[in-house]
């Protein structure tokens, strides 16, 4: 109930924070209509991201290597003290942790530092960014069409229920998609910033975004790299030698940034770091972790996370970009969607966040195609027909962002499971290990025990004993053959299967 209650409220603040939008909209007065946009949206983020637990894939990882990163900054653990035998190999359950790039996991960890070891200080960065990323959308949808354009285009931002579930760490790749998403669109800001300020230090601030991104999610950040050709020489105010001289700082500016935690890695953790590189190659050849997907997958997800209508936008661009190929600005907006809907078409491993870091594009090419259809209603009939399908573009994209918020459902958003593992804490145990435990990897975020889900033998209790650790054993109802060694405490703690 108490969910319900905090939805309508949310629901009520946004309605009223967006109607203020539109009411300066209507005054042509677009600076303050995005503020309001961008609160809203800041608002119905923070409502998804406050459930009081961790989410089981993929947050739960990000989130204990995020923890760990606290302490020790250049070494990436999942397991940070582990006891039992591991596989470096495998990702879910090993010791030195660079599955992911650092990035996120940095900024995860230093807000946990700031403002303390929970799921709020965990979600805030991708709370604070996707807020800024309405700004940037609204910024960049004005360079390539009008303030109009940008504005829609930011409020479908707002409301799209792809990235306030990832924003929430509510799905899979969950703040990773997110701040790599933040990351190409603070690239592309730059871009525009450069051409229109013709200064080398924006140039240089491209390559940082990129390096950023590179270190967020590897090399599908290089998009960055045709998008932002295209657009300088759409610009046609620098000279080519200008242009190559800028574009070799800004490849100086991308490896400066992104080279020297592949190099450390390499050498800090070769068969990681190796094992790891393979592993993303695999993506493109098998299907991993079983996600598997046609070569239409990518094309089908756009009608689910975007909308049914946002196929008839993109036919339409596309047909303006075959028309006009030499129109360069529009290309830009073409690859910066079209080139990874392609290549990740191709691979054989699929998960819908992959492209997030193109939905900007498709915003605002929605955007565009809403004001052509208000502009061609005004000399075609029938008007009703034009009406329905413009109110649609907008109805579709908010119904969606409310049912995958889930935000008029009840459910417990402070269950007590994570309730039971935070009160371990009030022990203060300084060595402890929890043997039989369902989801080990929540239960290390929340408490400083190494949690194992399986149970052990009495060898192992005794060696671990013995090295000066207290043993603890949960009782999930299958301890009716296990003969509690002395030493060892039995703990009841609630299941989190539910979660």
């Amino acid at each position: 109930m108490q969910n319900v209650l905090f939805g309508i409220i949310t629901l009520v603040i946004c309605s009223v924070f967006y109607f203020c939008s539109w009411q300066y909209y209507k005054k042509e007065k677009y600076a303050f209509a995005i503020y309001f946009i961008a609160l809203s949206g800041f608002i119905l983020f923070f409502f998804t991201a406050s459930d009081l637990y961790l989410h089981p894939w993929d947050e739960r990882y990000h989130a204990l290597v995020a923890k760990n990163l606290i302490n020790h900054p250049l070494l990436p653990t999942l397991y940070d003290n582990p006891i039992l035998p591991f596989d470096y190999r495998a990702w879910i359950e090993n010791h030195v942790w660079v599955h992911k790039q650092p990035m996120p996991l940095w900024l995860m960890a230093g807000s946990m530092k700031l403002f303390g070891l929970n799921e709020i200080a965990l979600r805030l960065p991708s709370i604070v960014l996707s807020t800024v990323g309405i700004f940037l959308t609204f910024r960049i949808g004005s360079y390539f069409y009008n303030q109009k354009v940008g504005l829609l285009a930011g409020f479908m931002f707002s409301i799209n229920g792809l990235i306030l579930e990832l924003t929430g760490g509510r799905i899979a790749t969950d703040h990773i998609d997110v701040i790599f998403l933040f990351f190409i669109l603070l690239a592309i800001f730059f871009t525009i910033q450069f051409i229109e300020r013709k200064h080398f230090i924006f140039t240089i601030l491209v390559g940082v975004s990129v390096g950023a991104a590179i270190l967020t999610k590897w090399l599908p950040a290089l998009i960055v790299l045709p998008i932002w050709s295209l657009l300088v020489l759409n610009s046609k105010s620098f000279s080519v030698k200008s242009i190559v001289g800028h574009f070799v700082l800004l490849l100086f500016s991308i490896v400066i940034v992104a080279l020297p935690w592949q190099l450390y890695i390499y050498s800090e953790f070769p068969m990681e770091a190796a094992y790891e590189a393979s592993f993303n190659v695999r993506h493109f050849t098998e299907v991993l972790d079983d996600q598997s997907g046609s070569v239409f997958y990518f094309l089908e997800q756009i009608r689910i996370n975007y909308g049914e209508l946002l196929y008839l936008p993109l036919l339409w661009f596309i047909w303006k970009v075959v028309k006009k190929p030499l129109n360069l600005k529009q290309s830009a907006l073409c690859i910066w969607f079209l080139v990874p809907l392609v290549i990740f078409s191709l691979a054989s491993t699929k998960m819908q966040g992959y492209l997030l870091f193109t939905a900007p594009a498709y915003f605002i090419i929605t955007a565009a195609f809403f004001f052509e259809l208000v502009n061609y209603k005004v000399s075609h009939k029938p008007k009703w027909l034009f009406n329905v399908v413009l109110a649609l573009f907008l109805i579709i994209p908010v119904r969606y962002g409310i049912e995958r918020m889930e935000i008029l459902e009840k459910r417990d958003r402070n269950p007590q499971w994570t309730q039971d593992l935070k009160e371990l804490n009030d022990r203060k145990i300084i060595k402890g290990v929890l043997f039989n435990y369902e989801n080990p990897i929540e239960a290390m975020f929340y408490t400083n025990l190494t949690v194992y889900s399986t149970l052990p033998t009495h060898e192992t209790i005794e060696s671990i004993l013995n090295d000066g650790y207290q043993v603890f054993v949960n009782d999930k109802g299958n301890l009716a053959d296990f003969k509690k060694p002395k030493g060892v405490e039995i703990l009841r703690l609630t299941s989190s299967k539910s979660h």
